[in-house]
């Protein structure tokens, strides 16, 4: 696929939660009210079905119409799906669902349902580039176990299998690494706790989870970061800091969810098997979002 100037995986694109009914349905009219939320406050796109949207417990009629509500509230240039799947065929099943629907891009993690190596991550990436979307490269060797290390990652970009990679090992270093291998691949920032470590680094983008709760401030913060007023980005920073860490500490997507309830966005309980917070947990999360709120970065 020829790349254009657009590059739609670039800004702050937010991992969305999906909200849930009481009886664990998923409530598309919130879900729809929420991307849109996120895009008036500053937000720049929506990454349905990743973690945080409960992929793994969806069924396949679920997972398409969460897709499809989000093409609808935002439109399909700002929405890069998560395309997961147990194996190639079907996370090429779900990369051409997005294209059909209207996206501009996917987001893939490597295989995961063993510890693959570097021919099978190859002829995976390969098979799903085949849907003909740009695809957003996701490496998260902490959960998946297979580590897309900066010269694999050269490999697939200099095939053409991938555009951008979602960098999530929390090691800062790996960025001028791929700079210096594949200097035309974009890094996104991953985690929450190095953005702006990452954003000084170079990265074009920031796949989020906080922004669930606080879009407007973590907007600002990306911005700030990325256009070198690390005074500003520095005080951001430090206020959000307590929060963007979470998500190395206890089950993210629980407590995304109960920082959203907590500024009234009433993200819906989580789908089984998730771990339920430890009381101590909850209470931290709990103190840090309203330690944001009254700093007004709601």
């Amino acid at each position: 696929m020829l790349m254009t100037d657009h590059r739609p995986w670039r800004g702050v694109l937010v991992a969305t939660a999906l909200p849930l009914d009481d009886d664990l349905r998923v409530n598309y009219g919130k879900y729809a009210e929420h991307c849109a939320w996120l895009v008036d406050n500053g937000c720049d796109g929506v990454v349905p079905n990743g973690s945080l949207g409960e992929y793994q417990v969806l069924t396949p009629e679920e997972r398409s119409k969460v897709v499809e509500t989000a093409v609808a509230a935002v439109g399909g240039a700002r929405v890069m799906p998560g395309v997961a799947a147990y194996g190639s065929a079907e996370a090429r099943r779900w990369a051409e669902q997005a294209r059909d629907a209207g996206c501009a891009s996917v987001m893939l993690l490597p295989p995961n349902a063993y510890r693959a190596d570097e021919r099978s991550v190859l002829a995976h990436y390969a098979e799903v580039a085949k849907a003909g979307l740009p695809v957003v490269a996701y490496n998260n060797p902490i959960d998946t176990r297979v580590d897309l290390v900066p010269e694999l990652l050269a490999q697939l970009h200099g095939e053409g299998y991938v555009h951008a990679v979602k960098e999530f090992s929390g090691d800062v270093r790996r960025a001028y690494r791929i700079a210096e291998l594949a200097p035309e691949l974009d890094l996104l920032v991953g985690a929450d706790d190095v953005l702006l470590e990452l954003a000084i680094a170079g990265a074009k983008g920031w796949v989020a989870g906080y922004p669930n709760a606080l879009p407007a401030a973590s907007a600002e913060l990306y911005r700030a970061a990325v256009d070198g007023d690390l005074a500003a980005a520095r005080h951001l920073y430090r206020q959000l800091h307590p929060l963007l860490r979470w998500d190395s500490r206890v089950e993210f997507v629980q407590a995304i969810k109960l920082s959203m309830d907590v500024v009234g966005r009433h993200g819906g309980p989580v789908r089984p098997p998730r771990t339920p917070l430890l009381p101590e947990q909850e209470a931290a999360v709990r103190a840090a979002t309203e330690k944001a709120v009254a700093a007004g970065l709601a």
